[in-house]
């Protein structure tokens, strides 16, 4: 099984997009769209806030009769977030996701954040050692 780091150094994007909570839930979206993206990591500066996503924005924009132009991320936000280590393994990852029913999960070393992962990567990674190990598998089998 892998470490989230070596699924954070096979990914071929390591941006980590993120927006200060003092942004529009407007600009957050644009930024979504812009990186095809489901969640940002909301920062001040160096230092995790939160994190939104487009959930967020349904439940708490959208169903609420809010605007998007006039309502600032701080507001909506998931301040409580979930993080990992890299050091950390895929099922331990997709545990904690499953346990905590979230899709992205910020990767943090120390104090620092190195990156975030979807269940897409997680579940990518899965799929690619189980066909590994089948075709390790069909190859014994042969010989």
């Amino acid at each position: 099984m892998h470490t989230l780091q070596q699924i954070l150094n096979q990914k071929e994007n390591g941006d980590i997009w993120s927006v200060p909570p003092t942004n529009t839930v407007f600009e957050a979206i644009q930024v979504m769209a812009d990186k095809r993206a489901g969640a940002l990591l909301v920062m001040d500066g160096a230092k995790l806030e939160g994190i939104i996503s487009e959930r967020d924005y349904a439940r708490e924009v959208i169903l609420k009769g809010r605007s998007s132009k006039k309502t600032l991320v701080g507001e909506i936000m998931s301040s409580n977030v979930i993080t990992v280590a890299p050091t950390d393994s895929v099922q331990n990852a997709l545990e904690v996701m499953t346990e905590h029913h979230i899709r992205h999960l910020p990767i943090v070393d120390d104090t620092t954040v190195v990156g975030v992962v979807s269940i897409g990567d997680l579940v990518k990674d899965v799929i690619s050692v189980q066909q590994t190990t089948i075709e390790q598998l069909e190859s014994y089998i042969r010989t």
